[in-house]
């Protein structure tokens, strides 16, 4: 009753698709086997208590026989137990397929998913890549364990039920199937209602939790106090919560009055098996236990038979899950390892720009569900043009310009986070593209203007640049940023928990612990986007001092820093519109009375640093 046909129309059966999902299910073709062995066994079990019942009336009642009686009876009771025993073992198999079904795509979504490049996550929602490992996952494994088995077990009840029936009485069984399309088309009436009902709940659900998730977070609860109304606030979540009241109680009606109808249908059909049966009783021609069974069976049909109309509905919808999970799997990772490529062993940092253009994919507005425009998409105006650089190895070159300039996506193709779409970038004389990334994004510590914290301790913060520091190391590194006397004054030391995104500890005091964690990664090269923005003065001095200690023997790329390093840098260059227009020490860009010179001068005049 939930499954939505008009999410599958204009879906076949793609024999690919099938065989595609079959190699994740292929591991467990044993316990799928043994469980469509009890899934049918199950359903032939079930006929055993309405036959036997009747055996027990025209046999046992009938000729007085107490022991056929006793006999019987506890057959039947075996067969409930073993019934029983059959739903568990079917309940531990289906769990074992399933649960491992969703384990290995999820795992395999997951390990794609952190794959791909940086555009990848600027093109694409996260709750819609979260859905996609939760709910289609669950969806494809519904397509394996719960549908496939419904499927199985109704067909056998059906075709083994309508055969007993036929065996025993072939007029009654006409009959009985005579009342079918007045349960079948009103049901899938309902049915169909209830899709639109239930599609339009997960709708408002959908809403109502995007409400509760922007407002819960750090930052929006924060908006929230400054900004907002708590009563404006509870109404619009109240009436977001109202029509997901309204829709689940439309829905619930719905459902029940689908289970009434099935058990109204149901009801008739036993009355008229009863009427008719009962007449030839009366008649002698058919024995009282009989009809009893016939009863009994007919009550088995009706369920099974409708489920069965909307079994390609179920079959497609669940295929369309697994289409949505293979939809991410199949994203080229257009930033991979070449063929070939090879380790970046003891890495000096140097760096060469040759001849570079880059320019970011377009927004997609038709590149699938998930909006990721992939390899095929064409380049947009470049951002980046005719960019030549060459920064020896152990040099500071600072890189300043215009807000939008280019700065940040120059010093992101060093690391690969993004590709060049024209000329190379080098690492010690190999193409960062020959090279693996691992061991390229090894050697390289980026400290970001806005450093992401996880919610975690502060210790596993500093230790997912390097699992293997030990302790010393974190007080070592964080003494030379300056942040260990903080860290020490926290409640629990290393092992306070930060908070999400490191809301528990000040801007400057976020900077310095990023500052930390890239030394304790010791890498060759060193990125510095902004890093000192968050810092007042007293804190500057003390970092300015740990960067100069922490930066001797490595390379560094240094965007739009402090006025103090900018002027100690070994070459300041100047980006204006994706290229650069200017390069030299400071006294020789103050001197030209270009660009930088301006900059400068609003410097002068009061400005906190170099670029805003």
């Amino acid at each position: 009753m939930g499954h939505d046909p008009d999410g599958v129309v204009g879906h076949q059966l793609n024999r690919s698709l099938a065989r595609r999902a079959w190699s994740f299910a292929s591991p467990y073709k044993g316990k799928i086997t043994a469980f469509l062995v009890v899934v049918v066994s199950a359903a032939l079990l079930q006929l055993v208590p309405p036959i036997l019942f009747g055996r027990i009336i025209d046999e046992g009642v009938d000729n007085r026989d107490r022991g056929l009686v006793t006999t019987l009876s506890i057959i039947v009771v075996v067969a409930a137990i073993a019934d029983a025993g059959l739903s568990l073992l079917e309940r531990w198999l289906s769990s074992r397929v399933g649960e491992g079904l969703i384990h290995d795509l999820r795992v395999a979504l997951y390990d794609h998913v952190q794959r791909m490049p940086i555009s990848f996550f600027t093109h694409t929602q996260t709750g819609t890549l979260v859905s996609r490992l939760n709910n289609d996952v669950v969806g494809a494994q519904r397509a394996v364990t719960g549908t496939l088995g419904q499927v199985v077990s109704n067909v056998i009840v059906v075709a083994s039920t309508l055969v007993t029936m036929a065996f025993i009485e072939w007029r009654l069984t006409l009959l009985s199937l005579v009342l079918l399309p007045l349960f079948v088309v009103p049901a899938k009436r309902v049915g169909r209602v209830q899709q639109r009902l239930t599609r339009a709940q997960m709708d408002e659900n959908a809403a109502m939790n995007s409400i509760m998730t922007e407002r819960f977070g750090v930052s929006g609860a924060q908006l929230v106090k400054l900004f907002g109304d708590p009563d404006v606030e509870v109404g619009e979540f109240s009436q977001r919560a109202s029509k997901v009241r309204d829709l689940g109680v439309r829905t619930a009606l719905y459902g029940r009055t689908f289970v009434l109808a099935l058990g109204l249908v149901s009801s008739i059909a036993t009355a008229l098996v009863y009427w008719i049966g009962g007449q030839l009783v009366i008649s002698g021609s058919l024995a009282v236990g009989t009809l009893v069974t016939f009863a009994l069976l007919v009550g088995r049909i009706y369920r099974p038979l409708t489920s069965l109309t909307s079994a390609r509905v179920d079959v497609m919808t669940a295929f369309v899950s697994f289409e949505r999970v293979f939809e991410v799997l199949d994203m080229p990772r257009v930033i991979d390892d070449h063929p070939g490529a090879v380790d970046l062993v003891d890495p000096r940092g140097a760096v060469r720009f040759e001849d570079v253009v880059f320019a970011y994919p377009p927004a997609a507005s038709a590149a699938g569900s998930l909006g990721y425009p992939g390899a095929g998409a064409g380049d947009s105006t470049p951002v980046l043009s005719d960019i030549d650089l060459d920064v020896a190895a152990g040099t500071m070159v600072a890189i300043v310009g215009p807000s939008g300039a280019g700065k940040t996506t120059l010093a992101s193709l060093v690391p690969r986070l993004y590709d060049t779409s024209a000329g190379t970038v080098s690492v010690d004389g190999h193409d960062v593209k020959g090279l693996t990334q691992t061991s390229l994004r090894s050697a390289v510590g980026v400290v970001t203007q806005d450093p992401h914290l996880f919610h975690d301790t502060v210790a596993s913060n500093l230790r997912y640049a390097n699992p293997r520091a030990s302790d010393a190391d974190l007080v070592t590194a964080c003494r030379s940023a300056r942040i260990h006397e903080v860290i020490d004054s926290l409640p629990n030391g290393y092992e306070t928990v930060v908070g999400e995104r490191g809301y528990r500890l000040s801007g400057g005091e976020k900077q310095r612990l990023a500052i930390a964690r890239t030394l304790l990664k010791d890498p060759a090269i060193v990125i510095l986007d902004e890093a000192t923005s968050h810092l007042d003065a007293e804190n500057e001095t003390l970092i300015q001092a740990a960067l100069e200690t922490a930066l001797v023997g490595r390379t560094s790329l240094v965007i739009a820093h402090r006025l103090s390093t900018v002027r100690s840098a070994d070459e300041i260059i100047v980006v204006d519109d994706g290229r650069i227009v200017e390069r030299g020490t400071h006294d020789q860009l103050v001197a030209q009375q270009g660009l930088y010179c301006e900059l400068y001068a609003t410097l002068e005049r009061g400005q906190v640093r170099l670029v805003p």
